[in-house]
């Protein structure tokens, strides 16, 4: 079997526009506000996790952004930033792919169509609507921009997208003759119809409206609901044959995987965890059972999530007492971006030392299995090897193993 690295990082969120955003998440900042991006005069919860400041024309000409939603446009910018940090110069490109994930599509360039059609004024709609939010164009966009000529792919698995594409990516370049592909997910889902869905569901946290940065509380016995996030997150990867023979910065090894299905309900977990537990075992069995000194969770701080992942976590790995935490306090939820963010989050805490917070964490309850939490501040600790997980609508569940090479 090939040996698979990470070789670039690329990131997006409303802490900030690049992989040294890691430093405020770190710091326990949350990027949670008032909703800006739309009306949320109607809506239940009125406060996200907006990317601020961000200049479309960065990273596309004017005439382009029709084209490309603001998803694609978060995603590209992430993608962008990993090529560059991984230094990539001379590659064969017809080896090197993409994969890109996503949730919501292009929902906000949907909504405006809607908009049009229902004004009737069908003849006034943009012929670069259809792809301008279908989910692969994202991929394609920054196939297109690097001149990535390999393996064009797309991952669409609700809230695990992020971490089924760098599983994805892994695979096809354990199957082909691939050499390298580069990661995205992305999403910019602050939308009505988004929060509006969301909000009738009970997803989100709507008792904060006044004091956003103590909205979201994974695993706490407060927990109330998630807050939308948006943004991107991107990883380069390469086999470690190809990085070596370049001398490429690396980041860590992705030694293990797991995939599977609840099989349960369209929205709640599993009520005894066997999902998440076995995608965990399948992942750690994969990587030779090592000791697993840091879990990025995926802690939405909704009800069932992070009472069944905290159970599938204490049934895998209670023994081993890992660091446990969720960086959603501080970035919010960002869907099929998640998986890709926090997988980037993951490394920067490998090449670090320190483990990002916990925040706004109080007290547990009787039902919660018992985690070893990095309870609202850092911690400074080596991490050699790390999981970072995500489960998602539908009982998809994703988990990858990274380990420092």
């Amino acid at each position: 079997m090939k040996r698979i690295v990470v070789t670039g990082l690329g990131m997006i969120n409303a802490l900030g526009h690049d992989k040294n955003s890691f430093e405020k998440i770190v710091a326990g900042e949350s990027g949670i506000g008032a909703i800006t991006l739309c009306d949320s005069s109607e809506l239940s919860c009125k406060i996200a996790a907006e990317v601020k400041e961000f200049e479309a024309s960065n990273v596309m000409k004017k005439r382009e952004q029709k084209k490309a939603d603001r998803f694609i446009q978060l995603g590209l910018h992430a993608a962008l930033e990993a090529y560059k940090d991984a230094n990539l110069q001379e590659v064969q490109t017809h080896r090197f792919g993409v994969v890109s994930a996503n949730c919501l599509v292009g929902i906000g360039s949907v909504e405006a169509a809607a908009d049009i059609k229902n004004s009737s004024k069908l003849s006034h709609i943009s012929p670069f609507l259809i792809p301008s939010y279908m989910p692969n164009m994202l991929a394609g966009q920054v196939s297109m921009r690097l001149d990535l000529r390999g393996a064009n792919l797309s991952e669409n698995t609700a809230c695990a997208a992020g971490t089924h594409a760098i599983i994805e990516a892994y695979k096809t370049l354990q199957f082909s003759k691939g050499e390298g592909m580069l990661v995205v997910g992305a999403e910019a889902g602050i939308t009505p119809l988004a929060l509006g869905g969301f909000g009738a569901m009970g997803a989100l946290c709507s008792d904060h409206n006044e004091n956003p940065k103590k909205a979201v509380r994974p695993f706490d016995a407060s927990r109330s609901g998630f807050v939308m996030g948006e943004g991107a997150g991107a990883l380069v990867l390469e086999t470690l044959e190809h990085a070596q023979k370049r001398g490429a910065k690396i980041y860590g090894e992705i030694v293990g995987f797991g995939e599977s299905g609840d099989a349960y309900h369209i929205s709640t977990p599993e009520p005894e965890s066997r999902g998440a537990i076995s995608a965990m075992q399948d992942a750690h069995e994969m990587a030779d059972s090592p000791k697993i000194d840091y879990i990025n969770a995926h802690g939405t701080s909704t009800k069932y999530n992070d009472i069944r992942e905290a159970k599938a976590i204490d049934t895998v790995f209670g023994m081993m007492k890992p660091y446990v935490s969720s960086i959603k306090g501080q970035v919010g939820h960002t869907l099929g971006a998640a998986g890709a963010i926090e997988a980037v989050v993951t490394l920067m805490a490998m090449q670090e030392s320190v483990l990002p917070p916990l925040i706004n964490y109080e007290k547990s309850e009787a039902e919660m299995a018992p985690l070893n939490l990095v309870q609202n501040s850092a911690i400074k600790h080596e991490v050699n090897c790390a999981l970072s997980c995500n489960f998602g609508f539908g009982g998809t569940n994703a988990v990858v193993i990274f380990k420092k090479v």
